[in-house]
């Protein structure tokens, strides 16, 4: 590992490992394969081991693992990881690790039952949020009662903004997220930190004017590699944007090690970087430091 190397923190993670219990579902590995281009290891998932020296090859100290609720049950094309999963994983990796509690609109009084123990039980930092994966747009008023819910227990939520992809043949989801939805959410909910991910692509610099509008919306870079971001961008992280961006990277769809090589050659500011890479999220979602040894080594 490079001396003096700044360690990121890989704001979106998707709970992907090599788990039996948990195999993917046809759909969800024919779209990691075809669509993202994976390797076999992204395809079918890492050991932990794997994936913590992934981590460490790759400048990241810690990740925020999605505890992900991707559409309702009632559907036969959907995905959600138990919030047990990812508790467990935090709980033996606390330095490299932590948790956020994926939501779903269509479980009613349950679902903020279960975000809250999520939150105050399992010590989970934030939530998540796919609304395309239910065909409402982020401002949409069944979400409201989950906004109300993360200013309650005072922590972010993260959802995709942008266009969606299509996952299954069987169920094509409608792209719901226009980043500019969040303005409402922002002007409704005032105390709410919201991060859109996924960098609002296509719609990047509609997702830059949300971000300047409100000191409670931040962006989220995943999903997409470095080297393919927009230049006005870029230029946003590096000057006035430097608040308000969270390195990400979507894990599996962009792998740890390219986005953090290709981070780096986008040559931004020292001070910018930093931000960007760690001490944004830091802020955002009220972490504790120490983090873990792994910047020390």
């Amino acid at each position: 590992m490079q001396q003096n190397r700044v360690m990121a923190i890989d704001a979106v993670v998707n709970y992907e490992f090599a788990d039996p219990e948990l195999e993917r579902r046809g759909w969800a590995e024919t779209f990691i394969r075809e669509k993202i281009g994976a390797e076999e290891g992204r395809i079918k998932g890492l050991t932990e081991d794997a994936f913590l020296e992934k981590m460490d090859r790759a400048g990241v100290e810690h990740c925020f693992l999605i505890a992900t609720k991707a559409g309702s049950k009632m559907h036969k094309i959907h995905r959600h990881i138990p919030y047990e999963k990812v508790a467990a994983m935090c709980a033996k990796y606390p330095g490299r690790f932590s948790g956020l509690a994926g939501v779903d609109p269509t479980e009613g009084m349950d679902g903020l039952a279960e975000l809250e123990r999520g939150v105050r039980e399992y010590g989970f930092v934030g939530a998540h949020l796919y609304p395309h994966w239910f065909e409402m747009a982020p401002d949409h008023a069944r979400y409201y009662p989950i906004y109300a819910k993360c200013c309650e227990l005072g922590v972010p939520i993260q959802m995709q903004v942008g266009h969606c992809l299509r996952y299954s043949d069987e169920r094509p989801l409608k792209s719901v997220g226009r980043p500019i939805t969040l303005d409402t959410i922002a002007c409704d909910f005032p105390t709410l930190k919201l991060v859109g991910i996924h960098i609002g692509w296509p719609w990047t610099e509609e997702m830059i004017a949300v971000a300047y509008k409100h000191p409670n919306v931040f962006i989220g870079t995943d999903a997409y590699a470095p080297k393919h971001w927009d230049e006005k961008f870029v230029h946003y992280m590096n000057t006035f944007g430097q608040d308000k961006v969270l390195f990400g990277t979507d894990y599996p769809v962009v792998d740890l090690e390219r986005a953090r090589i290709e981070f780096d050659a986008l040559g931004l500011r020292d001070a910018p970087a930093r931000k960007v890479l760690r001490d944004n999220a830091i802020r955002l979602y009220g972490l504790k430091l120490p983090l873990s040894t792994a910047a020390a080594a």
